[in-house]
């Protein structure tokens, strides 16, 4: 094999690896300065200039904390936990396109913007995110805590229900982009964004990704209130860091899936194609494209834990299984329907599926309320 692809692998891998953990940490600094001026505070303002170097002092502080191990904790695995938490987050993003490829003239052959383009890209996916709740139970057994145990237990719970509705809307994109592979995804999305196609499943989307990475208002596994500080009770130093990190890279790498998956990736808005701008003339606007929408989609988890408060923890498994899970069933059969329609009859029928999408999700929604309501009367 070439030398040189090895090294092609190797910086990719590399770069892939310094984007995720410098995004962590001038993420927690995006998230602060954002809520404080949703919240109409300052927020950090005082290491560097506009607290630009907030992040730099915070991993300086947790580097030298002490850190401790409950005596009656079991070594091993209290260690473990957080490392299996924190590296699935990482190498997700191994099959998450950039952009297409482009010519380096020193090496003459094209180089591809993403480290790894495999055919079942979706399943990786998949299959990779569900490691990290094998951390978060470990992390609560390991700790000998009866807290830490419960906290564990919820937010493995917790996200074993959110990830059916999540597959199922993976799912949704398989249909629509008609390949598990993620690039072919992509550029299925040339024309209209997956997300035009069907709101209702990009939005479950969004709302089942905020619970399988613990935010509010799904954070009740972490909440003070609830468990002291549920799984991770008995860590400190670098090692509650660990979790720490995982949360803020799961946030930017499901921000790149959901980008990917709904919002048409790599690919330019639909009004600046066949400009000067387009990835197809400029393949390294890719990342660019691909970083504006991820930023945007951070800003909207930062806008709901701003804005939404906590619902109780069976209201939140209730929602899991009794809402999201049978609305993303009927909307794989809208959309199966719509896809076969359009093959069928036209091109045009292919507008069924929002909305019927609208109409299921509208209904769905009618119903909770009376629910809802019903409960409160008999209350």
């Amino acid at each position: 094999m070439d030398w040189t692809l090895w090294l092609e692998w190797f910086i990719k891998a590399f770069v892939l690896l310094m984007l995720i953990l410098t995004g962590f940490a001038y993420l927690t600094l995006y998230e602060r300065r954002a809520l404080a001026r949703i919240q109409v505070r300052v927020g950090p303002n005082r290491a560097g200039p506009q607290g630009i170097l907030q992040p730099i002092a915070d991993a300086v502080k947790l580097v030298f904390k002490e850190e401790l191990t409950p005596a009656r904790a079991d070594k091993f695995l209290f260690v473990l936990a957080p490392i299996m938490t924190v590296v699935p987050a990482m190498i997700i993003a191994a099959v998450i396109p950039f952009g297409t490829q482009f010519t380096l003239p020193f090496l003459n052959r094209p180089v591809t913007l993403y480290v790894a383009d495999i055919n079942v890209g979706v399943i990786y996916l998949t299959a990779i995110a569900s490691i990290a709740v094998y951390g978060i139970v470990l992390a609560g057994w390991s700790s000998n805590n009866k807290y830490a145990m419960l906290g564990g237990m919820r937010s493995s719970a917790q996200m074993i229900s959110y990830e059916l509705a999540l597959g199922i809307c993976f799912v949704i994109a398989i249909l629509l982009g008609d390949s598990m592979s993620l690039t072919k995804i992509v550029e299925a999305q040339k024309n209209v964004w997956f997300a035009v196609i069907q709101p209702v499943g990009a939005l479950i989307f969004m709302v089942a990704t905020l619970a399988e990475v613990n935010r509010a208002p799904f954070d009740m596994p972490e909440a003070e209130q609830e468990l002291t500080a549920g799984y991770h009770s008995e860590y400190s130093g670098m090692k509650f860091a660990l979790f720490f990190m995982a949360e803020y890279e799961k946030m930017i790498v499901i921000s790149m899936i959901a980008a990917t998956l709904y919002f048409g990736g790599y690919r330019e808005f639909w009004f600046l194609q066949n400009t000067i701008f387009s990835v197809d003339r400029f393949p390294l606007l890719g990342p660019v494209y691909l970083l504006l929408k991820v930023v945007v989609l951070l800003f909207f988890m930062i806008w709901i834990r701003a804005t939404w408060p906590r619902i109780r923890y069976d209201r939140l498994m209730t929602f899991g299984w009794k809402v999201l899970l049978p609305l993303s069933l009927v909307l794989v059969f809208i959309t199966a329907l719509g896809i076969l329609l359009a093959d069928q009859f036209g091109a045009v029928y292919i507008w069924t599926i929002p909305v019927l999408s609208i109409i299921a999700g509208l209904v769905t929604a009618l119903l909770v309320n009376l629910s809802l309501r019903r409960k409160v009367a008999h209350a």
